[in-house]
């Protein structure tokens, strides 16, 4: 689901405290309504947006009472900080990723079917460790990564508006680009980019090229 939708969506306590019941256990819109303290009808209408979502679904027991649940593991990423707003994509857990590919992260992620109860107790807490851990561990990247953008905005910009610098030269860092493109990656109009261009290449910093903007050999 995109992220600027399910922004939107959770911006409404009522379904965010839905979602909070939900994830405890399936319910039946009187359950909800007694819960949040609204009508059944505001309540079917938070259920059907959250259905057409699908962030949950619905099934009907034997009495013909229709339960609604969590219908997957969602995980949605938003970043505020001096050099911009941002969301991540919406995207569920994955079971099957193949850990060993991060080559900053060891951890013996291996559990073999078992109804053993210690096994999985134990299985458990190793991963809300892990979990803590790597929430740690994302607050010091992005302290050490807005020190560094603050380090590249001093080099080449200068007053508030210098933060747009790092921005420009992280997008062109991998490959010529042109101020198009450049105005898209960074959200910013074209005539601010090329003017911003323009000020760096006098400086040395970037260059332009048959193929686009892109940093020099000393930049």
């Amino acid at each position: 689901m995109d992220s600027a939708a399910l922004l939107d969506l959770l911006g409404n306590e009522n379904r965010r405290r839905i979602l909070r019941l939900l994830a405890r256990k399936p319910c039946y819109v009187t359950e909800i309504s007694e819960y949040l303290g609204v009508s059944p009808k505001a309540v079917i209408e938070h259920l059907r947006k959250l259905e057409e979502a699908g962030l949950i679904e619905s099934r009907v027991d034997d009495q013909r009472r229709k339960y609604f649940h969590i219908a997957r593991n969602v995980r949605l990423e938003v970043n505020v900080s001096p050099y911009g707003f941002a969301s991540k994509s919406a995207y569920p857990s994955n079971n099957s990723f193949d850990i060993t590919t991060c080559r900053h992260l060891t951890f013996d992620a291996t559990l073999d079917d078992t109804d053993d109860l210690d096994e999985l107790l134990a299985a458990l807490e190793d991963l809300e460790q892990l979990e803590n851990e790597l929430s740690l561990a994302q607050r010091w990247v992005q302290g050490r990564l807005y020190d560094v953008l603050d380090s590249i905005s001093e080099t080449v910009g200068a007053g508030p508006e210098s933060r747009i610098y790092a921005d420009l030269l992280a997008s062109v860092r991998s490959e010529p680009k042109s101020v198009g493109d450049l105005s898209e990656d960074i959200d910013a109009p074209r005539e601010v980019v090329a003017e911003l261009l323009e000020v760096m290449a006098d400086n040395g910093i970037v260059r332009r090229t048959e193929d686009g903007w892109e940093l020099t050999t000393n930049g």
